[in-house]
């Protein structure tokens, strides 16, 4: 590796991201006043290069290209560098990743946009490699095009020229505002279908690789079949889920899920783990496990539970970023490659397990002796094997005559002596910064955790983590949520994402341990959200505050449900949530607004947002509380609530009365009272008696 004798000016920074690219020969900038003053000063085009941490292609371009003093040289010259952390800083990506998708007609990290002194987008893509090839050109050869252009009268003109018309398009497409449109239960029925036209029904999942996990998908589909009874709506989910699980995209020995498989079958992962995929994706298996109350579901959510409490926690009890997809091999390489941390030579497996437990297992897992990728373009895995159950356990059984609980214990046994083996590897880079918002969803994960399993373990984990949100991320005194905590440092105003998944995570701890602080801060962040970010025109929430910062060409609202969901749509849930917990209408009334807002959309695209029709069936639900009366923590009141946990009711709320509420215990237990528009039915404190009134509910 070569790299600067002096780092440059993000040796500063906080940011992981930023970190790793300190002592680059690239005169980089972290995105602020300083880089735009010189730009303008110097007369120079201004190059954004965004990443995060754990991205793969990321680390290949800083080797192959911004390691290099030559190709650095030529970057210095012509260029003002400025690097940005898209976790910290997911407005400015929203922006130029919109610019360049709309240029290029595709989008990804690292992603690279030249822009004008003004911020203005001229060009851009995402990896270049240090020389041309893939039908890509050189980065070289692109710098010193944008440079030598620039520096060119005419050119320039017209690089000028094409640059505002990128700008006019963006706020055009920002600023456009479609009618309000009534919810339909009809948008239902037609989102299922469009899903179902796209789903694999062989190997499970939606589309062709790669694949991702797309939690929001599952949440629509499972609600839907609460709603309909669609069975075909609840196998499209379940089974995929059961796909997944099996597949390498899930880590096999230590629980988690990597952020997508590059493969359609689920085999071969991008192996990076990321916070917020497994946040949502522990909830999505809980809540297959309430309604089949198959073990399969449970054992992948306590294991992808246990993983963030073992490897993504912080001492003091917020949840890191991610881990890297690339790692060493061992403790003297020196060259870090793609799974190695995750990937096994047979003899290897083998040797460690012993040749009986060795021969099972490779069985199960699909180990072979050449190495089981089937698809490697970039040959990374060559003779290597990415674990895999290829035969179910009772196949497994038959083929060794064995009994299926004896095979599940060598099975057992042989992969904790693997994963002591792996411990003992060079272990992935850790992302150890702290995100409020993706925090938010890993409350909501333990919370349901405590809820369907009962595991004390994970209503502390989530209360922990709360705590160190409120202490760490959060102004009391302005009621402002920051974005990022790190090494004693919060950097970075928290966006529209931050103040929903906090408030649903929030909203979910509150309906499990019942303590109101949790509510009232709910209650907090709710109204700061709707001050900073309410588009009280046209409902729904930007992205970004009015006055986050000024060098933002545009304020986007985030209109599409992905890989995380929209801050709209999780706040108009919230929103519904808030206003039958409080009795305060402005609440209801914001929810309508921002449904309306979105109505077009989801009337003409509705798998677009999956999450706002999750949203929309709460609206469109009539109102349902239970109350349970009871001491907190009182076995009888446990047993009631274990019993409401153990169905899956999506559209309801719930409370512990207080003493000053109309429901009491009836002769001294615990009762339980479900109500319909506040009008509640006859109340009891018998476990099966509440369990048959939840099944008419």
């Amino acid at each position: 590796m070569t790299v600067s004798a002096n780092p440059n000016r993000l040796v500063h920074e906080k940011s992981p991201y930023l970190l790793q690219h300190a002592n680059n020969p690239v005169d980089w900038y972290p995105w602020g006043p300083e880089a735009f003053e010189k730009a303008r000063k110097e007369d120079k085009p201004i190059l954004v290069s965004i990443g995060y941490s754990t991205c793969h292609w990321c680390h290949v371009m800083e080797h192959e290209s911004y390691e290099d003093p030559a190709v650095a040289a030529i970057m210095n010259k012509y260029l003002v560098n400025i690097k940005v952390d898209r976790e910290e800083r997911p407005d400015i990506d929203k922006i130029y990743m919109t610019a360049i998708s709309a240029m290029t007609g595709s989008g990804g990290w690292p992603l690279n946009v030249f822009l004008t002194p003004e911020l203005k987008p001229i060009y851009g893509g995402t990896y270049f490699p240090p020389e041309a090839k893939w039908g890509h050109p050189s980065w070289k050869d692109v710098v010193e095009q944008i440079g030598q252009t620039w520096k060119d009268p005419a050119n320039r003109k017209k690089m000028e020229d094409a640059a505002a018309h990128i700008t006019e398009s963006l706020k055009t497409y920002a600023n456009a505002a479609l009618p309000p449109v009534e919810g339909d239960p009809a948008w239902f029925e037609q989102s299922f279908k469009s899903f179902q036209h796209i789903y694999d029904a062989a190997r499970g999942g939606f589309g062709t690789a790669p694949k991702f996990p797309m939690p929001v998908y599952h949440n629509f589909l499972l609600r839907y079949y609460a709603r309909s009874k669609n069975k075909d709506a609840l196998n499209m989910s379940l089974d995929t889920l059961r796909a997944m699980a099996k597949g390498g995209i899930y880590d096999q020995l230590g629980g988690g899920f990597a952020r997508y498989s590059t493969d359609e079958n689920w085999h071969i992962p991008h192996f990076e783990k990321m916070l917020y995929d497994n946040a949502q994706l522990s909830v999505n298996y809980l809540e297959a496990y309430q309604i089949t109350h198959d073990e399969e579901f449970k054992r992948i959510a306590v294991e992808t539970l246990g993983y963030i409490q073992r490897d993504m926690t912080h001492p003091e009890g917020g949840f890191y970023s991610a881990e890297d997809a690339d790692s060493l091999p061992s403790s003297d390489a020196t060259e870090k490659k793609e799974g190695a941390f995750y990937v096994w030579d047979q003899a290897d497996v083998l040797d460690i397990a012993g040749a009986k437990a060795g021969e099972v297992f490779c069985f199960h897992y699909g180990v072979r002796k050449g190495g089981n990728a089937a698809s490697d373009p970039h040959q990374e895995f060559t003779n290597k094997n990415i674990l895999y159950i290829a035969h179910p356990l009772a196949e497994t059984a038959r083929q060794f005559n064995l009994a299926e609980p004896e095979t599940q214990l060598l099975l057992d046994e042989t992969k904790e002596k693997l994963l002591d083996a792996r411990s003992r590897l060079p272990r992935p880079h850790l992302d150890d910064k702290i995100i409020s918002g993706w925090n938010g969803l890993m409350i909501s994960g333990f919370a349901k955790g405590y809820q369907i399993l009962g595991d004390r373990s994970y209503l502390d984990s989530a209360e922990r983590a709360a705590r160190f949100l409120k202490s760490h991320l959060y102004d009391a005194k302005t009621h402002e949520l920051f974005r990022r905590w790190r090494d004693n440092d919060r950097q970075a105003r928290g966006i529209a994402d931050d103040y929903a998944f906090l408030t649903q995570g929030l909203l979910d701890l509150y309906e499990t341990d019942f303590n109101q602080e949790w509510l009232d801060w709910a209650v907090e962040l709710t109204e700061a959200q709707k001050t900073r970010f309410y588009d009280a025109t046209r409902g729904g929430f930007f992205m970004t505050a009015l006055d986050q910062d000024s060098n933002l060409l545009l304020r986007f609202k985030e209109d599409s449900d992905n890989v995380e969901p929209s801050a709209s749509s999780v706040a108009a849930l919230n929103l519904l949530r808030l206003a039958q917990l409080t009795d305060r209408k402005e609440f209801q009334d914001d929810a309508e607004a921002t449904l309306k807002s979105f109505g077009a959309t989801l009337k003409e695209s509705p798998t677009v947002m999956p999450e706002m029709l999750v949203a929309l069936d709460f609206a469109l639900t009539e109102p349902r509380q239970i109350v349970i009366a009871g001491k907190p923590n009182a076995s009888d009141t446990q047993a009631l609530l274990d019993t409401l946990h153990q169905q899956f009711i999506p559209v309801k709320t719930v409370v512990l009365a207080g003493p000053e509420a109309p429901q009491k215990p009836m002769n001294g237990k615990a009762a339980a009272y479900v109500c319909i528009h506040h009008t509640c039915k006859q109340p009891t404190s018998e476990a099966r008696v509440f369990e048959t009134l939840l099944q008419v509910f």
